[in-house]
């Protein structure tokens, strides 16, 4: 939004379709990252992904007749992102993908099927990285229509660095730099499964004896703690302090202090990647293989010992150095702004 603010052929019209619709989170990002109000608000709220996507779908159908834009922008593989795809494309509006061909491989996470379709449909697709322009190749995408722009989630987290350490969320909870370990963890398969989500646990107890382990939690990770009976296992690990869901400064902060992230989720892997910080993926596969490949990651699924294993060897120093990705520089929206520019 910023670097299309300053466009003299561009005229962006904000739509926030409601589907991250717990304040505490989402206002917290409008508010701390100074993102304009949405110009729409489509206020759709949790659902089942099949009644989420047909609201999102009816919703946003009234939106393009009346606002008759020439584009769409989407961002990602959330709901919304495929729902309003699917809408502008049987309209003939077109539609630029941004972070377009990341997989995972793995057609069991909703996210997947989001990025298939979503780029199956899309007319320009730009992706964050060169293994994601090499799935977009090998599916059989016009090169034409493929541009390499970077990691816009970097540009964000560059351009609030000065905030981000000027947080005093380590005073809060008592600890200095690289004293403790951040985790997040809110994927269904990880915390509806009460096998997959005790192994975790079972992890967690043996890394919480060594060092201290930070853990704001998801809301929908709560509420299974408690229907799947697990509170006094939590309660059980007095290295382990749950905290509320933290803002965007805050919760850079916990992470870029860390001795090293514990994390289920795709956009932690690339954070930690770009800080150089230790980062334990708690999935069996990734649609970020070059946070691997090239950066600090490595994934340990739900498998106890080799959880453990990660992070005692991060304990013990022996991890490896990992790289920063081309294009992860903080420059990615004003590449966006120039294509639209090109194209249109």
């Amino acid at each position: 939004m910023q670097a299309m603010a300053e466009s003299d052929r561009i005229e962006p019209i904000l739509l926030h379709t409601g589907q991250h619709y717990d304040a505490q989170m989402s206002d917290n990002f409008f508010k701390e990252l100074n993102i304009p109000r949405p110009t729409i608000s489509l206020e759709i709220g949790s659902d089942t992904h099949a009644r989420q996507v047909a609201r999102i779908m009816e919703k946003f159908d009234v939106v393009c007749d009346e606002v008759k834009p020439d584009a769409i922008l989407v961002v990602g593989d959330v709901n919304s992102t495929m729902a309003c795809s699917l809408v502008a494309a049987k309209k003939g509006i077109k539609i630029i993908h941004v972070e377009a061909g990341i997989r995972s491989g793995d057609r069991t996470m909703p996210e997947e099927i989001n990025r298939l379709v979503t780029d199956s449909i899309a007319d320009y697709l730009l992706p964050p990285s060169q293994d994601a322009v090499e799935n977009l190749l090998k599916e059989g995408h016009n090169p034409e229509s493929i541009q390499l722009v970077g990691n816009i989630m970097i540009d964000t987290l560059i351009m609030h660095q000065e905030h981000i350490n000027s947080s005093l969320i380590l005073n809060s909870f008592g600890v200095s730099e690289k004293e403790y370990v951040a985790l997040t963890l809110h994927r269904p398969s990880n915390v509806d499964d009460p096998v997959t989500f005790r192994r975790i646990l079972d992890a967690l107890k043996s890394i919480q004896s060594k060092i201290r382990i930070i853990f704001p939690i998801h809301p929908r990770t709560r509420k299974m703690i408690k229907d799947l009976g697990l509170e006094e296992t939590i309660a059980a690990m007095p290295g382990l302090t749950l905290c509320d869901p933290l803002g965007y400064f805050d919760f850079g902060r916990l992470v870029s202090g860390a001795r090293f992230v514990m994390t289920d989720s795709g956009g932690i892997q690339e954070e930690t990647t770009v800080y150089g910080i230790p980062c334990i993926t708690l999935r069996e596969n990734t649609e970020r293989p070059i946070t691997v490949t090239e950066g600090t990651n490595e994934l340990a699924g739900s498998d106890t010992q080799k959880i453990t294993e990660y992070a005692f060897q991060i304990l013990e120093g022996k991890w490896k150095t990992g790289n920063i990705p081309e294009l992860w520089d903080g420059k990615t929206a004003g590449r966006i702004v120039t294509f639209i520019e090109k194209v249109f």
